[in-house]
């Protein structure tokens, strides 16, 4: 019997004593059960005492455990400093996960889960901290299961990107605004022009298309210096930034500027470039500005960019030649 033990058999029955067989069968397996038993609460103890670290020492990412309904079970000391609130208590009565763990859709890209198409973008949303204010986060999650392999909580990362988004469309804006006037630049007028091609193609509806000239600025420079040539061009900006939501008004060059006008035709244009013309011309601010305006119309005028801006750029210096001829006229006549 010891040879057999030693050699890894858990018990022995004599052959003489058979009747004990059921006994020691019962025996071994209740201290079977026990055994597994032990090492599942060992490898849960050792499962919560990694999670309680990561918890507690993770201080870039905001860590939580939540329930099946979303309640938050645990956070760690980042996420509570990212969300602002003045502990952790205050924190897990908040229930920010709620709406994102009972909405399927929201829960599978969580957790990572493909859609139809094999693909799945990170989960970005908007989070409210304790004041009021917004951050935008990205959140990763796992499902928790426990000792039946029954789901019983998930746990959620959360990494704070505000700052990261806030950079990214001040780079999107530089990229697409004159940095002078803070109106379009010419790549963003090009983009919108062809927007508005193809949308009239659809549709079938005009748009129109504005040049303005600053008639003088060399002038404005050299008698006032450029300090006051660059407000004359942010004067005339400021006219523009207030066409509707839907028109564009963009810098064109270095005096010129452009407005995009959707759903447009030539005569409600005609219009509304004269109200601009007066409004640069009477904006209370000193000195005096006027501009020439050339206005084109989509298709008549051109049905493609090139066209419709030489077609508006003909317009705008015909009123040039003709302002300079009315000026030569009272100059003949002065003398």
């Amino acid at each position: 019997m010891a040879e057999f033990i030693t050699r890894g058999a858990y018990d022995c029955i004599e052959m003489n004593h058979i009747g004990h067989l059921p006994v020691a069968v019962h025996r071994a397996l209740d201290e079977k059960a026990l055994r597994d038993e032990r090492d599942r609460a060992q490898n849960g103890l050792k499962h919560s005492e990694a999670r309680c670290r990561a918890l507690a020492g993770n201080l870039s990412y905001g860590i939580c455990r939540c329930g099946l309904d979303g309640k938050f079970l645990e956070v760690n000391e980042a996420m509570v400093k990212m969300l602002g609130y003045a502990s952790k208590e205050d924190l897990l009565a908040a229930n920010l996960a709620c709406d994102l763990i009972q909405d399927p859709d929201k829960r599978a890209q969580l957790l990572g889960q493909s859609d139809q198409q094999g693909l799945v973008d990170p989960l970005e949303i908007e989070w409210k901290r304790k004041d009021g204010t917004t951050l935008k986060v990205r959140l990763s999650g796992q499902e928790v299961r426990g000792e039946q392999d029954e789901l019983d909580a998930y746990e959620v990362i959360a990494e704070d990107i505000t700052k990261q988004r806030q950079l990214e469309d001040h780079l999107r804006q530089q990229a697409a605004r004159d940095s002078l006037t803070g109106l379009a630049n010419y790549r963003h007028l090009a983009e919108v022009l062809d927007m508005e091609i193809k949308r009239s193609e659809r549709t079938g509806r005009q748009f129109a298309l504005l040049l303005f000239d600053l008639d003088g600025l060399k002038q404005i420079n050299d008698r006032y210096g450029h300090l006051t040539g660059s407000h004359a061009l942010c004067r005339v900006a400021d006219v523009l930034s207030f066409c509707r939501d839907i028109d564009t008004a963009a810098r064109y060059g270095g005096d010129e500027f452009a407005v995009v006008l959707p759903e447009t035709g030539a005569e409600a244009a005609s219009q509304v470039a004269q109200r601009i013309c007066d409004s640069i011309a009477h904006d209370g601010m000193g000195p005096a500005l006027s501009v020439c305006i050339g206005v084109a119309v989509y298709p008549q005028d051109g049905e493609r960019i090139e066209a419709l801006l030489r077609a508006a750029d003909t317009a705008m210096y015909a009123m040039k030649a003709k302002k300079r001829e009315l000026i030569d006229d009272r100059q003949c006549v002065a003398h």
